[in-house]
């Protein structure tokens, strides 16, 4: 008969393997239902704008580019 032997380092990496596929399919799964609300309008508008783009103003930009240089 064939007994595994698992020692510490291996418990370890399981537990952890266990845990990261545990978060990973909540994480998945809650950004797949938001955005399935999202499209079926279940959500409200002000949580729509999460999927906009951002508009970010850089002023060293504007600053470069009025100066004409």
């Amino acid at each position: 008969m064939n007994f595994l032997y698992f020692d510490p380092a291996m418990g370890a990496m399981i537990v952890q393997a266990i845990v990261a596929a545990v978060a990973g399919v909540l994480l998945f799964s809650k950004n797949v239902l938001f955005k399935m609300k999202v499209l079926l309008g279940i959500v409200k508008q002000s949580d729509k704008e999460l999927f906009d783009d951002m508009n970010i103003e850089d002023p060293d930009i504007k600053n470069k580019d009025s100066s004409g240089s």
